[in-house]
């Protein structure tokens, strides 16, 4: 049998967190995968990120489940949220201990991904996925991956018997489109994306904004940081202006991991109890809905305790969507340290715009209905501009893919544009061979897209036995469903594609369950244990 796992050909795109996950418990099922890595080290968009990042989750929430973090960083009270030269280390220790840095084939980037064998008729018409439900089908099947090397001249092709794509959510920058004449080709200063400068040499991306009028446009996290440390770099001899449309329920690390600890309280089996859940049946429905009230009311008082302690009233900062509201679409995050007291001081502006904003030759137009009363526009003046605008996340999943079917359902929006179309949000039902590990979106991500790893591997080893095509079906459109009502309870608009943030214990349950593992963790712990303790990395470490 081990003989036959190393003959077997598996392929992982990306070494971020979840393609290495994958590789090591791939290497620990007899597999030996092949990583083709983009970039020039391992841990994704950790390796080129701007140099004030830091962790949004302390480190004993964002860690593998067997690997801890150094002692000097899990015993160092200043270190809980490490910075990102710290998270980067972290992660290419993991690789060198479990060998995954002997798989990664680094400054390779795959061009695309055919599926060689059935055609497309034939594997839309199979009950069973890959045509028997297993992992590597009945060996007619084939991926053919063109990958570019920095060192060749020419592309090469490579033969893999199974894909797993770990390429994150975070490589393609979503740009505005502006009208003819009022886009960035009429500005005289320069315009570049968050991510474009946050993969610059730290050195040259502090020469880019060093004495600048700077200007960025979006509030997110990435947004945030990048006014911080433009702030920090000019102080108010030059201030940084943000532009934003809504402003997102954004507050200090210490009082969501600590204070009054909400985030160690979202992440019990109970805080799960007050949510609907997908496929969860007619108890436990019945048990979320008994429960609601008392999920606002929870929510409501930890609106109001952010509130007391985080200026958002006072410049304009309130977001539109309760706290309530922000939980079910993960629309949380925190702020850079002292960001108010930056504002406080005058090297943050903030203004806000309510209407669309284009570009003048001297800087950013915010055009009428900006929220000034006057009805006019207004100029916001700046010498560089950085858009942070967000990322299109399904561009870097479809892209990948050959054919033109494939490329459609992988990131369909029939008949929902909440969650990816995937079993177990790893498997396409109608496409073979093929697995996807990292694309959910939650508190935090790590030990999740650990979780998923283990599921694909136990899926390689014949461990996890799939159902037919149109159960696996079924099961995606529950969750479907779920994300749709998840939706309509977070707003309407503020809810990330395939967040499981309220629902991942529930997640990890299934998991666990196809694996053969109970899902039950708190050994020894009782029953008080199993329901108000938190779920963390360490609860799953014994799944191998």
């Amino acid at each position: 049998m081990d003989d036959v796992k190393t003959k077997k050909r598996v392929a992982i795109i990306g070494a971020g967190p979840s393609g290495l996950a994958a590789c090591k418990h791939a290497l620990a099922k007899g597999f030996r995968p092949v990583v083709f890595e983009s970039g020039e080290a391992v841990s994704g968009v950790w390796a080129r990120t701007l140099s004030s990042t830091r962790l949004q989750t302390p480190a004993a929430a964002f860690r593998f489940s067997d690997f801890p973090w150094p002692e000097e960083v899990a015993a160092a009270p200043e270190l809980d949220f490490p910075r990102h030269d710290q998270v980067a280390a972290y992660m290419t220790a993991y690789a060198r201990r479990f060998g995954v840095l002997d798989c990664v084939r680094f400054r390779s980037k795959v061009l695309a991904a055919e599926y060689v064998g059935p055609s497309e008729t034939e594997v839309a018409a199979w009950e069973r996925w890959s045509g028997n439900g297993e992992a590597f089908g009945d060996g007619s099947g084939e991926w053919h991956l063109t990958v570019q090397h920095s060192e060749l001249e020419d592309n090469q092709i490579y033969k893999f018997d199974f894909l797993i794509l770990c390429v994150g959510r975070y490589g393609v920058a979503k740009v505005p489109k502006f009208p003819q004449g009022r886009g960035p080709e009429v500005f005289h200063g320069q315009v570049l994306h968050s991510t474009e400068y946050a993969r610059m040499a730290h050195a040259d991306a502090d020469e880019l904004i060093r004495g600048k009028r700077v200007v960025v446009v979006g509030s997110g996290k990435s947004g945030l940081d990048t006014v911080a440390q433009c702030a920090q770099a000019n102080g108010t001899k030059h201030p940084c202006t943000l532009i934003y449309r809504s402003s997102h329920w954004m507050v200090d690390a210490k009082l969501i991991w600590g204070g009054i600890s909400f985030g160690k309280l979202a992440m019990t089996r109970f805080a799960e109890l007050m949510v609907h859940k997908p496929e969860q049946g007619f108890l436990l429905s019945l048990l979320a809905t008994i429960f609601t009230p008392l999920r606002l009311l929870m929510a409501t008082l930890v609106e109001a305790y952010y509130k007391m302690n985080v200026p958002l009233q006072k410049h304009g900062m309130m977001p539109e969507c309760s706290f309530g509201e922000a939980m079910l679409g993960w629309r949380l995050g925190t702020l850079p340290e002292k960001f108010y007291d930056m504002v406080n001081k005058g090297s943050i502006k903030l203004k806000r715009s309510h209407s669309s904003f284009s570009f003048c030759t001297n800087g950013v137009v915010l055009d009428s209905g900006t929220g000034t009363g006057t009805g006019e526009s207004v100029v916001v003046d700046a010498d560089v501009v950085i858009l942070a605008t967000g990322f299109d996340a399904d561009k870097l999943l479809s892209n990948v893919f050959v054919a033109p079917r494939f490329r459609d359902i992988i990131v369909s929006s029939e008949p929902s544009d909440t969650m990816l179309p995937l079993y177990r949000q790893c498997v396409h039902p109608r496409i073979p061979q093929m697995a996807v590990v990292g694309y959910v979106e939650c508190a935090a991500s790590i030990y999740p897209y650990e979780m998923m790893a283990k599921w694909v591997a136990h899926l390689l080893a014949g461990v996890v036995r799939l159902p037919g095509v149109e159960d696996m079906e079924r099961s995606v459109a529950e969750w479907e469903r779920w994300g749709q009502w998840a939706k309509r309870r977070s707003g309407g608009v503020f809810f990330l594609r395939s967040c499981i943030g309220t629902v991942t214990t529930w997640y990890h349950d299934q998991l666990c369950r196809d694996m053969g593992y109970s899902p039950r963790r708190k050994k020894g712990g009782g029953l008080l244990a199993e329901w108000l303790q938190p779920y963390g990395p360490p609860d799953y470490a014994a799944i191998q």
